[in-house]
């Protein structure tokens, strides 16, 4: 559980970073306004798409972190959990993680018997293309004297 509450505590912290960098980036690229009788020049050195790019890119960012957020929320145990509901879940998982090592035991197996079976028949294919290409006297043949 630590590291699920250490995960949402980064969550929360690399939103509030994105919060900031947002305000301060818009504060950057935001014209001047206008007060009362006090007329402004407006920067025309920055384009306004480029201000647009800007608040989709903290938009998308900050909605991200916001839906990771919620979903390590949701990870977190409920307050109904107590320690023997725990305690069953891991056991039923324990459970799972035996029955799959056992399946994934056999399924081992048997790649390394099939795999002793066609490095076999490749050997035997080697040996007959050797004898072929080398011209040996096959075994039926009796040696020369």
């Amino acid at each position: 559980m630590a590291d699920r509450l250490t995960q949402l505590q980064d969550a929360v912290n690399s939103l509030a970073d994105q919060f900031c960098n947002a305000i301060g980036v818009l504060q950057q690229c935001a014209p001047p306004a206008s007060f009362s009788n006090i007329q402004t020049a407006i920067n025309k050195d920055q384009p306004s798409n480029q201000t647009e790019e800007y608040a989709q890119l903290f938009a998308a960012l900050i909605a991200r972190t916001a839906k990771d957020v919620d979903v390590l929320i949701d990870s977190l145990p409920s307050e109904e959990s107590t320690a023997a509901l725990q305690a069953a879940s891991l056991r039923q998982l324990e459970e799972e993680n035996q029955e799959a090592a056992a399946r994934l035991e056999e399924v081992v197996y048997r790649g390394d018997m099939l795999l002793e079976k066609i490095q076999s028949a490749l050997a035997d294919i080697a040996q007959s293309q050797l004898r072929t290409r080398s011209g040996a006297p096959s075994q039926l043949t009796p040696p020369e004297s």
